[in-house]
């Protein structure tokens, strides 16, 4: 069944609460990457926990990747514009991630997994974001899927406006993935300079923005390429409006905060220090290698 492109204007837009940076940090075997969503900012862009830029046509920045680690507690999302990735774990799944694709993996009780470069020069990049899991789902079957660029949703609006619909659904279009209880919307928005783009957004929802190429205006804040904008979340406003001020490209996330305590541990994300031990003795007790313990695609 096709899907039809519908258009909203925005009321009244969000503005821009703060500009984040970022900071550069080493991952994995030794990768580098723009830890742009911190830990600090969890709890204000709560149910997100992490966002992590990558980019470099330098093979040493990424070619180590990511060796066996786990994870326990919530959601990752890779999504990778340029570059090949291979994904093994140890629920049995297996993917390759390359241009344009994604791969959504839901940690559960608990998962171990490897992320490694299949390629040894040339572009490699992408994004990674952690999505929390509701403290009922926490320890949910571990669950995998493999999104190819194709299967992406992806529409052209009559401002020259191209959005592709990770998650959630806009302008009637339904993203390839959709979570009932976080209601993520994940989109890569790319705008001719002087275009602009309205995204409604349910008021209650905490929603941010990372532009990568070019600079956008946000109610008279600029947001320059290598920033994230931390949207407000004024009672009046029905959403987000976006101008480009160059031809730009950015990442427009939001969901619906869980507002449940948050402890964390590296890899490890519940509610409470005591899951937390938990979860480390698990890991040290082999119980994150159960491959019948996956649930299926």
């Amino acid at each position: 069944m096709t899907q039809q492109v519908q258009t909203r204007a925005v009321a009244t837009s969000r503005g821009v609460e703060r500009l984040v940076g970022g900071q550069f940090v080493m991952d994995g075997a030794g990768v580098k990457i723009n830890r742009v969503l911190t830990q600090p900012l969890q709890r204000r862009l709560d149910p997100f926990l992490m966002l992590d830029a990558f980019g470099s046509d330098k093979a040493g920045d990424y070619i180590a990747g990511f060796p066996e680690h786990p994870h326990r507690g919530f959601e990752t999302v890779t999504y990778m514009l340029t570059g090949k990735m291979r994904h093994r774990d140890s629920a049995g799944h297996e993917g390759y991630i390359t241009n344009g694709g994604v791969q959504w993996m839901t940690a559960g009780r608990g998962v171990v997994h490897s992320e490694m470069p299949e390629q040894n020069e040339g572009l490699m990049e992408g994004f990674q974001l952690w999505l929390n899991l509701p403290a009922q789902d926490k320890m949910t079957a571990p669950w995998y899927r493999d999104i190819p660029a194709d299967a992406v949703p992806r529409f052209t609006l009559d401002s020259g406006a191209t959005v592709q619909v990770i998650a959630g659904s806009t302008h009637g279009i339904d993203g390839a993935v959709q979570r009932a209880v976080t209601a993520p919307l994940y989109l890569d928005i790319e705008l001719p300079a002087g275009a602009t783009f309205d995204q409604p957004l349910p008021a209650g929802h905490n929603a941010f923005l990372y532009v990568f190429r070019g600079e956008v205006v946000v109610e008279g804040k600029a947001v320059p390429q290598g920033r994230m904008a931390i949207l407000d979340n004024a009672p009046q406003a029905d959403g987000v409006r976006i101008k480009a001020a160059a031809p730009a490209r950015l990442l427009l996330i939001a969901g619906r905060p869980l507002n449940e305590p948050i402890a964390q541990y590296g890899p490890f994300v519940m509610n409470t220090q005591a899951e937390i031990f938990q979860a480390v003795e698990d890991f040290r007790n082999g119980k994150f290698t159960d491959s019948t313990a996956a649930a299926t695609v």
